[in-house]
């Protein structure tokens, strides 16, 4: 017999090791206090609402949220906040986003709301020629890269509404890619699983990816300092020349050179003629909250649909009956966005017709106490990051930037540490389709901010990043607030859901299995889903009546809200 006070040498082993969340017995001479599985999580834990006066930041990444608090406390604004915010996040968080990124933001500044479509176009070269002989588009290479927009973006920010020079808001980022930052618990698991993928590819066009992502071929670990010499030479230069040497200077000649060695389309003249996009947002009223989100060709139209259609119902619980109607309002939603939303500039998008309560009305008489089966696409994951910010002056932003899927495209522009978008594998190869690829076209996008204001005034930002589940991260993650009363972080928190296609639908391993048991019977096919990046990633900052700040993280990632 042994005692368990005392036990003897093997079971301490095998004990530390099942703590560890390990399958093999742990050496002797390993630290236990330092050799931690930084991602085995099997104890409940408890986050709270984070509460601030004088500024807050939230994203899925600490590192980037401290960038934002700096240039807060350094005199910049929500703004200056969340453009120091995207750009670290190129830094710390590349397996999501990247300077060759899109990004997409709705603004509250001196009491009124703005929205900008920083999304790329496709380079001139680019038509369905291209693409003679293919069935879909790849998500690797050059056919799959839209012109970057994302700088170009940021310095048009910073002038409009900014307090500091754009130098002054990228020098966090800056220092992060310069000196190096610890790469985080969830940013090293994306990192390797699918650094290897990138790694595997032979062509020339992706050597710069393994130059600037590996050592070796080695990826880093959790908890490990990564230095990224090249990003931080690109962001001064965009931050001391205000974008210009991204589009029209040295970085430009940079980009241009490689896409001609390597069979790419981007040509100067296309990245002279990026220009960022200044829209109105657009809004439904839902059970009493103006909720907002920027036009097509972005996918914020979806979730307006699906809370037109729940609208006409009332929840006073999140039991199955609840995320039964949820599902098939989504279901019909997506059914309409995926069949016309696309580049308004090129193709008509009935928006009006698409938000009215009549159409909406006419769309909820479809949905009965049995799962059905919309005309719908298959769906995709893909990288992206989402921070919001506010400020004590009364300004809020909420900010969304992307790779599309993961790091990309894979094509990484050497000695920029420019990782180029993949969004082009978004369009249809369908010439009748009005997202079919074309010339200086916007692809269907699927990231989107959202806002929120009551009786004409700001509520505040959120947004659930991650493919085509942010529309229905959108939808849950606002009912779970003004439905069911939760604060910020007990909304981020509930176990989600995400309709897949046809009657699938994949859940949360913390979802209630008896309410899964009812929506099996009401004729949805139900999986699990273990990898929590697949249900998004969201931030939410509310501004209280008394003018406080309350914000929630995600507990999904290394979320973080910085405030003071």
């Amino acid at each position: 017999m042994f005692s368990l006070s005392k036990p003897c040498g093997a079971l301490k082993l095998a004990v530390m090791a099942l703590c560890m969340g390990t399958c093999s017995v742990a050496s002797a001479a390993q630290d236990p206090l330092r050799s931690f599985d930084p991602l085995y999580y099997p104890y409940p834990a408890q986050r709270n609402v984070v509460y601030g006066s004088r500024g807050m930041v939230a994203t899925s990444n600490p590192l980037a949220a401290q960038a934002g608090l700096e240039v807060l406390k350094k005199g910049g604004n929500a703004v200056d906040a969340a453009i120091a915010t995207a750009a670290a996040l190129t830094v710390v968080e590349p397996t999501s986003n990247g300077i060759g990124s899109d990004n997409f933001s709705i603004l509250w500044v001196n009491g009124k709301m703005y929205g900008i479509n920083g999304s790329g176009r496709s380079p001139k070269a680019m038509n369905l020629d291209v693409f003679k002989g293919e069935k879909k588009i790849s998500t690797l290479g050059w056919k799959a890269v839209t012109v970057p927009a994302a700088p170009k973006t940021w310095a048009v920010l910073a002038k409009k509404f900014g307090k500091l020079p754009l130098s002054e808001s990228l020098a966090p980022a800056i220092s992060y890619a310069r000196d190096g930052f610890t790469v985080q618990p969830t940013v090293a698991q994306f990192w390797n699983l699918r650094g290897p993928m990138y790694i595997a590819q032979k062509d020339p066009q992706f050597q710069g990816w393994k130059d600037t992502f590996s050592k070796n071929g080695k990826l880093p670990k959790a908890g490990e300092l990564w230095k990224l010499p090249d990003h931080a030479r690109t962001l001064e230069l965009i931050g001391k020349t205000n974008a210009e040497a991204f589009y029209t200077g040295e970085i430009a000649k940079k980009i241009v050179e490689f896409s001609k060695a390597t069979g790419g389309y981007i040509t100067a003249e296309d990245l002279a003629a990026v220009d960022p996009e200044w829209v109105e947002p657009l809004s439904v009223n839902y059970h009493g909250y103006d909720v907002w989100e920027l036009p097509p060709n972005g996918q914020g139209i979806t979730a307006l649909m699906a809370l037109n259609i729940l609208n006409g119902y009332h929840f006073d619980h999140r039991g199955p009956e609840t995320a039964h109607v949820q599902i098939e309002a989504m279901k019909l939603a997506f059914a309409d966005t995926l069949k016309y939303v696309a580049d308004p500039r090129v193709s008509k998008v009935p928006v009006k017709e698409m938000l009215s309560t009549e159409y909406a009305a006419k769309r909820r008489a479809l949905i009965t106490d049995k799962a059905q089966q919309p005309v719908a696409g298959d769906f995709k994951q893909s990288g992206t990051v989402y921070l919001c910010t506010a400020d004590g002056e009364g300004n809020m932003v909420s900010f969304i930037q992307s790779n599309y899927g993961g790091f990309g495209s894979g094509v990484v522009v050497p000695g920029t540490g420019i990782s180029l978008n993949n969004r082009g594998c978004s369009f249809s190869l369908d010439p009748k389709h009005p997202n079919a690829v074309a010339p200086e076209k916007r692809p269907y996008n699927t990231i989107i901010p959202g806002f929120v204001t009551k009786d004409g005034k700001a509520v505040g930002p959120f947004g659930v990043m991650g493919g085509f589940m942010q529309p229905q991260g959108h939808v849950q993650v606002l009912m779970n607030c003004i439905d069911f009363g939760m604060n910020p972080q007990q909304a981020l928190d509930a176990p989600r859901w995400q309709w897949m296609r046809d009657k699938k639908v994949v859940v949360e391993g913390s979802y209630p299995v008896e309410d899964l048991r009812k929506l099996e019977r009401m004729g949805h096919d139900i999986s699990y889903d273990t990898l929590a990046g697949d249900f998004g990633r969201g931030e939410i900052i509310w501004r209280m009546e008394d003018g406080t700040l309350a914000g929630g993280t995600e507990s999904r990632t290394d979320g973080c809200v910085a405030t003071w």
